[in-house]
């Protein structure tokens, strides 16, 4: 473990890292005796420096759900990071690649809430009935350290979040089999990545039920309005300036975007 002005001079490291774009060195070397709840400690203490410089909370994304996502990161378990207002985009956005400092793309569900949902032992029956719709989604990944990382450095990075897209079709959470909403994900014309939300978790609202019970351990709970991503089906694709990006749902439609 580690002291309460050690993870401050972390959560300050890694703020000042993303402003700049500049990868710092990786936190579990700085602090070596940082441990799983020092590094969620370091991630609330950076939200609370962003809220406090005017951002605001809207949700959370859930990480390393997938199989194919926990053998791209060489980890075992699922992490989550917060979502606020500045790093949401709409289908058909030009986004600067210069905000990033090595942006890569995930394929994803969205989950918004139209009741909280909080406690422990939530079930994805819970879940369902307390989603008000489900969107297709694009969650843009970036480091704010330098690789390799250990889980720790991943959870006090915000889960590597650093922006997202929706678009596409939105549908209630009981109109279409969740488990197999698949997408193709295409850079410049060439499809890179393919896959289908079974492979989360074999479905992706179970995403959401991890986070719900892992909030619950610090009493917090899922807001209405609240912008769930349920963790990436696919391997994540980098992009850099130039690049046109197209993910195709099928039935759920898709979502257009290039990074100028």
């Amino acid at each position: 473990m580690i002291d309460d002005k050690e993870r401050q001079k972390a959560a300050d490291a890694l703020l000042k890292a993303g402003q700049e774009c500049k990868p710092i060195t990786q936190v579990s070397k700085t602090w070596p005796g940082m441990e799983i709840e020092d590094a969620y400690a370091v991630q609330q203490m950076w939200a609370e420096r962003r809220v406090q410089a005017g951002a605001r909370v809207v949700g959370h994304k859930i990480g390393l759900t997938s199989r194919a996502m926990q053998m791209a990161s060489k980890m075992t378990e699922p992490d989550y990071g917060v979502l606020l207002d500045d790093m949401l985009y709409a289908d058909g956005a030009r986004i600067p690649a210069s905000r990033f400092s090595a942006p890569r793309l995930e394929v994803e569900l969205a989950f918004v809430r139209g009741k909280r949902v909080g406690g422990r032992n939530v079930t994805m029956y819970d879940v369902l009935d307390a989603t008000a719709y489900v969107t297709p989604a694009l969650e843009i990944i970036d480091y704010r350290t330098e690789v390799p990382r250990h889980i720790v450095d991943t959870i006090a990075d915000n889960a590597a979040a650093a922006a997202m897209v929706t678009g596409g079709r939105v549908v209630r959470p009981m109109d279409v089999d969740l488990r197999w909403c698949a997408a193709t994900l295409s850079k410049n014309g060439v499809i890179e990545e393919s896959g289908v939300s079974a492979a989360i978790m074999g479905h992706p609202a179970m995403g959401i039920v991890w986070l719900a019970n892992r909030l619950a351990r610090h009493d917090i709970v899922l807001e209405p309005g609240h912008i769930l991503l349920a963790g990436s089906f696919t391997r994540p694709v980098s992009v850099a300036t130039g690049d046109v990006i197209h993910a195709d749902f099928g039935p759920l439609g898709s979502i257009g975007v290039s990074f100028s």
